[in-house]
């Protein structure tokens, strides 16, 4: 079972300097399903919370289709990559799949001021 972590629009939460972080479900042939947002103070702490959300959504997988995210927990060279894109100013994105349905999972630095 796929769980909902509420949170209201991170604009609106007064966020527009945090590193923006949030996943959602995209089941094939349905509306989909946000599955969180939170609003990260640097890109470690962004880093922290992608996996955090992959190890949920990991857990719930099938074997066969909990293995790239898997790999991609233990992958230490990809999370520095994610470490660096954020400080450069890059969003990343993370995206798993079983039969039915695809999670993504994103990471964004903060908008520049107006």
């Amino acid at each position: 079972m796929l769980t909902h972590e509420p949170g209201e629009p991170l604009a609106a939460a007064g966020h527009h300097s945090a590193y923006q972080c949030w996943a959602a479900a995209y089941p094939y042939e349905t509306t989909p399903v946000s599955l969180g947002i939170h609003a990260a103070r640097n890109p470690r702490l962004a880093l922290r919370w992608l996996q955090h959300r992959a190890q949920e959504i990991i857990d719930q997988l099938d074997p066969p289709h909990a293995r790239p995210g898997l790999h991609w927990l233990t992958d230490e060279a990809e999370h520095e990559r994610v470490l660096s894109y954020l400080a450069a100013g890059t969003a990343y994105q993370l995206t798993l799949y079983d039969e039915n349905t695809h999670y993504v999972l994103v990471a964004s630095p903060p908008a520049p001021p107006p």
